[in-house]
């Protein structure tokens, strides 16, 4: 009798486990996680607001709404914003008005909630619309963004005139005198960013920024390249004022009244890229990020001080060797707060502005947005992991004690099994130790084998994280082994790493690849005969230098890739680039003969998806024609898919669903994996994916 109740108590238990057993990530979770983002406290740090960003895959829509959270209850509401997507919430000096941007009738304005009364006010009405907006300390003054002629200035009436005239329907030609006349996915149009001051007592706008140049200027991933003294009587901003703008990365800091006037160069010394201003809570100080060698927008990006009395500056985090990404000053203007890419994560720092001590006051995680509390005890972020999609988060400075404040992708997480990233070490070029993350499969059995997909970064400066990836958790999901080496180039790991990439685009990457590939074969859950790889932009560029030089993968997936590196050179257009990490020109620098794939099209074997946009200015998709033409008439199987209304990065929600399914497709066919859930040709027919349930 007693066999038979602990047979069923075993049964009863093992019942239990496999109900409550979490199941396989698919490619429709990727649209159930929701995007946190823009966390902002109120003066009594009481109350938080943040966007979140939900899709609707089927119907290839997604929409971004405003939540306003109690801390000390807890309650969670959903503001009323009206029909629409709202973004980017914040407060100023009131309590009970919470500011967001919303986009009408095709621009962006700045709205207002009133906590109390539960109603919206539309503040701004400007014609081009508003961007990046910022408060004076008083809250009387409203600084901001706008694209526009650069004749027009704050004239509304003169740019509606500019733009009708400049085209009474589509547009049929562009026309351009210099280069840079198109960046990343658009055209100029002969429009520049300029910052503009909107009066709330007077509802009147002023261009604090009038001529050619833009002010601030761009960054990619966004960010605001201004800020207010605190006295509110100045504005500090960054803009790049020089001739060549395609061949140079000198933007300085810049200082003007807010009543107007001339802009004053406070960092004309400095010929490298300067941004980011900040002022000090005393006003003493101007903090913002810096390099030192002109054109190479790869250096060690640094945090600087401006006196404002002396005019003096000097970089206080020399000694911190990797980049610093965003920082917050602490409310006594001693201490400068600062994430910075370290082997693999974003983690917080600070520097103790009387010593230039450096210390690290958070665990090891991948800090997106960050501020400090109005009374400078808490620094509050977003973070994600690898198997944790991102949520907020407050640190208890004094305590170092964190806080988890959102739980809005909680339910799916109970849900769906969210792999972990493993770290890995290996030799790779010169016998250096190069850091890698591993994602297993779905349900990993150590004594299986299993098919690798490797994933080379971009940038090419850049470095994969332990952070959220949504294919790094697809992958996983179909049954592969996911691997994201941070080779030569890779940023986190020192400086001198990262420069080695330049001049050296086929080397040191191409061996270290070839090390892990090695590597990942000796071990006994990997089927060395299953091993594919996959790029974007130089990942993609990766790709077809592996395809010159070895047939030891059984697939390959180029993403905006490059090609042929002399016609790259003449349809890119941030000229310094090329011109830095290829040394030179193509009728100066060997470099673009000896490291392009198209010069090695004899070698090709190996079957490839590429996939490109049609808007990518960055690196033209004309380049993944050249490949694809190269392929289909050597008999090699490869498919195209152009995204014909996308730049270097795809639409999320109507663009990615194909992207992310045809990698399915591709890795199923050749490496073995779980099928693809749809159909790859019927998925472009379809904007919307009613049809595919």
């Amino acid at each position: 009798m007693k066999k038979i109740i602990l047979v069923f108590l075993l049964l009863t238990l093992n019942s239990t486990l496999m109900i409550s057993q979490k199941r396989a990530f698919t490619l429709d979770d990727i649209y159930r996680v929701k995007g946190v983002a823009s966390p902002s406290f109120s003066p009594s740090e009481n109350l938080f607001a943040y966007q979140l960003t939900i899709n609707d895959l089927y119907n290839g829509k997604s929409s971004t709404k405003i939540i306003l959270n109690n801390i000390k209850t807890a309650e969670r509401l959903e503001i009323e914003t009206g029909e629409g997507s709202a973004f980017s919430p914040f407060w100023h000096i009131d309590e009970n008005i919470l500011y967001f941007t919303k986009n009408v009738a095709g621009a962006s304005q700045l709205f207002k909630y009133n906590i109390k009364e539960k109603n919206t006010t539309q503040i701004t009405n400007f014609y081009s619309g508003v961007s990046s907006p910022v408060f004076s300390p008083d809250g009387k003054l409203l600084a901001f963004t706008s694209q526009v002629y650069p004749d027009c200035g704050a004239d509304q009436e003169c740019n509606k005139y500019n733009s009708e005239s400049a085209q009474s329907g589509p547009i049929q030609a562009f026309l351009a005198d210099e280069l840079l006349f198109r960046h990343w996915d658009s055209y100029t149009e002969g429009k520049v960013n300029h910052i503009f001051i909107f009066n709330t007592e007077k509802n009147t706008y002023v261009n604090l920024t009038p001529g050619k140049f833009n002010s601030p200027t761009f960054q990619v991933g966004g960010g605001i390249g201004f800020n207010f003294s605190p006295d509110g009587n100045w504005l500090c901003f960054m803009s790049k004022r020089v001739e060549d703008p395609a061949l140079s990365t000198n933007s300085d800091i810049w200082l003007v009244s807010v009543n107007g006037g001339e802009a004053k160069n406070i960092t004309a010394e400095n010929k490298a890229w300067d941004g980011n201003p900040i002022y000090s809570p005393d006003g003493k100080y101007i903090a913002y990020k810096t390099q030192v060698i002109p054109n190479y927008e790869s250096d060690k990006v640094r945090i600087a001080l401006h006196e404002v009395s002396t005019g003096k500056n000097k970089i206080v985090t020399e000694s911190f060797d990797n980049w610093v990404n965003d920082f917050v000053w602490n409310k006594d203007s001693k201490i400068i707060y600062f994430t910075g890419e370290v082997e693999g994560y974003a983690p917080i720092y600070k520097v103790d502005l009387s010593s230039n001590e450096i210390k690290k006051i958070s665990k090891n995680i991948s800090v997106g947005a960050f501020d400090i509390s109005s009374k400078g005890n808490y620094l509050y972020y977003t973070y994600r992991l690898m198997n944790k999609p991102a949520e907020i988060y407050k640190l208890n400075i004094a305590k170092n004690e964190e806080t988890k404040l959102t739980f809005e992708n909680k339910k799916l997480l109970e849900e769906v099994e969210f792999i972990a990233a493993e770290s890995w070490w290996f030799r790779g070029s010169e016998n250096k130790l190069i850091h890698s993350w591993i994602v297993k499969p779905f349900g990993f059995d150590p004594t299986k084998k299993y098919p690798v997909v490797v994933n080379v970064h971009g940038g090419p400066q850049s470095q994969w994280m332990d952070a959220y990836r949504p294919d790094a958790q697809l992958y996983s999901g179909y049954g592969y082994i996911n691997v994201f080496p941070n080779p030569h180039g890779s940023t986190g790991y020192g400086q001198e790493f990262t420069a080695q990439i330049s001049g050296d685009w086929g080397g040191r990457v191409y061996e270290d690849v070839m090390k892990i590939t090695d590597s990942l074969e000796t071990l006994p859950y990997v089927d060395k005969n299953r091993i594919g790889a996959m790029g974007w932009s130089y990942g993609g560029y990766m790709m077809n230098w592996i395809q010159a030089k070895t047939n030891r993968y059984k697939c390959l997936v180029s993403m905006m890739s490059l090609y042929n590196m002399e016609s790259f050179y003449g349809t890119t257009e941030e000229l310094w680039f090329p011109e830095w990490d290829l040394k030179g020109r193509p009728w100066t620098s060997d470099q673009y003969e000896k490291f392009s794939p198209h010069n090695y099209v004899k070698n090709f074997s190996t079957p490839t998806l590429i996939i490109a946009g049609k808007k990518d200015y960055r690196v033209s998709y004309t380049q993944s024609l050249e490949y694809f033409t190269a392929l289909q008439k050597l008999g090699i199987d490869s498919r195209l898919i152009i995204f014909e209304n996308d730049g270097h990065w795809p639409s999320h929600i109507r663009s990615m669903p194909l992207y992310y399914n045809a990698h399915l497709e591709w890795f199923h066919k050749y490496l073995g994996g779980k099928p693809a859930p749809y159909d790859s040709k019927k998925m472009i027919r379809n904007t919307a994916f009613d049809s595919l349930k």
